[in-house]
């Protein structure tokens, strides 16, 4: 199977984009022989959407340990209460987890290292858009950017040895799995400051901010999921952790839109009704992304079950370019953390 980057970039329309996610690509579900007796997941995102329908999936498929990470922990209870009562023999922890603050971010990485004998999966589900602009408030950055690219890249980083542990001394341990939640709308961002040099301090810029803007700024944080999984790829072996990144589609009860508001909140609505795919078919993506597809999707981003291209700048040598300067970029900003000595460990 032919990785993302060895793929013609995708070239076709919005429209031609979502109809054949939606309505031509056909769901596929886990294959009979699949099982997660014995495996350990941890899903971010998880009490509500497609992360709890996903950790369903999980638990139905035998994983004995299933973290289930999020950001209040009196909801997290909740959602897992009744996985608990259905799946008694597992082991389900809600562990916290505030994608908007660092702190947050490394006290939970922290935690799977010293706490976790082994992690086989983890999934980065956890994303966010809304309407207006707004700054995080620790960090200054514009907030869709924050949680769903830079915060998602520090877990990553940080969960690296939580993930390979235990797995250049074990031979019979499989690689485990590291699958980021992008999106479709990745392929079709508009990117007008991929030149932009330094890069991240021009995602933090409030000129010309309206609904356009917002939905771009989405689009374009999967853009660059794409574009940290590719980089990540050459770093981490897939022999020890093969990383990857999916896009469920547009899924109904997802709960990504819920901070959206009046008449955007209505016609996204009625979108969902008319064309969204069910909860378990968006769960089955991130089955398949982390369990079903092997090393051949590493550093590749998968689509519809199968692998897709990547967004047509990364086939240019200017996108190129910007894959590199989004790199050294990010690798400062959370030169605080010591991700440089993390990928040194796991190189």
């Amino acid at each position: 199977m032919t990785a993302s980057q060895d793929l013609p970039p995708f070239s076709g329309s919005t429209l031609r984009l979502f109809l054949n996610s939606q309505f031509c690509a056909k769901p596929q579900p886990p294959p009979p022989s699949t099982s997660f007796a014995g495996h350990s997941a941890l899903i971010t995102g998880s009490n509500i959407g497609i992360g709890l329908e996903c950790c369903r999936q999980f638990l139905k498929l035998g994983c004995t340990h299933l973290i289930m990470a999020v950001r209040n922990a009196e909801r997290g209870e909740t959602a897992a209460s009744p996985l608990r009562k259905t799946y008694p023999t597992a082991r389900i922890e809600v562990w916290t987890l505030d994608m908007s603050s660092y702190p947050s971010i490394q006290s939970f990485a922290q935690r799977c290292s010293k706490e976790l004998s082994r992690l086989d999966i983890a999934i980065l589900n956890a994303g966010m858009t809304q309407l207006d602009f707004k700054r995080n408030e620790s960090t200054s950055h514009e907030e869709i950017f924050q949680v769903n690219y830079l915060s998602t890249a520090l877990l990553a980083f940080l969960l690296l040895p939580a993930l390979a542990k235990g797995r250049k001394q074990a031979k019979d341990l499989s690689p485990s799995r590291l699958t980021i939640v992008s999106s479709g709308t990745a392929l079709i961002s508009t990117f007008p400051n991929h030149a932009a040099n330094p890069l991240i301090p021009s995602f933090d810029k409030s000129q010309g901010w309206n609904l356009a803007a917002a939905n771009e700024r989405y689009s374009v944080t999967k853009t660059l999921l794409l574009m940290f999984v590719l980089k990540l790829s050459t770093v981490v072996p897939s022999a020890t952790t093969i990383v990857n990144t999916v896009d469920p589609g547009l899924v109904g009860g997802s709960g990504l839109h819920r901070n959206m508001k009046g008449a955007v909140k209505a016609v996204l609505g009625a979108m969902k009704i008319a064309t969204a795919r069910s909860l378990e078919h968006g769960a089955w993506t991130y089955v398949d992304a982390a369990v079903v597809k092997g090393a051949e999707s590493h550093g590749s981003f998968l689509m519809d079950w199968k692998i897709a291209p990547f967004h047509a700048l990364m086939y240019t040598d200017e996108g190129r370019e910007t894959v590199e300067r989004l790199w050294t970029e990010t690798l400062e900003e959370f030169r605080f953390a010591g991700v440089e000595d993390v990928l040194g460990a796991v190189e």
